[in-house]
C-alpha cells in the first residue's frame, strides 16, 4: 500500500500569509479614511462634495474597513501560532483507483 505525504503545517501558514497580506492592505486604508481625511471617489465626480455619500456613511464604512483589516491581521497571527501545534507532514494512504 502506497502513502502520500501531505503538508499540514504549510496549509495553516499559507492561510496566515494570505490573511496577513490582505489585512496589511486594508487596515492602513481604513485608518487613513477614518482619521486622516480620506474621501470617497464619489466626491471627485459630484458637483458638490459629500452629495452622494454623507460623512456619516463614509465614517461607518471607514470604521468597518479598519476593523475588517485588524480582524484579518488577528486571524493571520492566530493561524501562524496555531501552525506550531500541527505536524509538518502527515502520511495518508493513496486513494483506490
Amino acid at each position: 500500500m502506497a502513502f502520500q505525504k501531505v503538508k499540514v503545517r504549510g496549509l495553516a501558514r499559507l492561510a496566515a500569509g494570505l490573511f496577513a497580506c490582505w489585512g496589511a492592505l486594508v487596515a492602513p486604508k481604513g485608518f487613513y479614511d477614518l482619521f486622516l481625511g480620506g474621501q470617497p471617489e464619489a466626491n471627485l465626480y459630484s458637483p458638490a462634495p459629500w452629495q452622494f455619500v454623507t460623512r456619516e456613511q463614509w465614517g461607518r464604512y471607514a470604521a468597518f474597513e479598519l476593523v475588517y483589516g485588524l480582524a484579518c491581521l488577528g486571524l493571520a497571527l492566530y493561524c501562524w501560532r496555531y501552525a506550531r501545534f500541527l505536524p509538518e507532514w502527515r502520511e495518508r494512504p493513496d486513494a483506490p483507483v
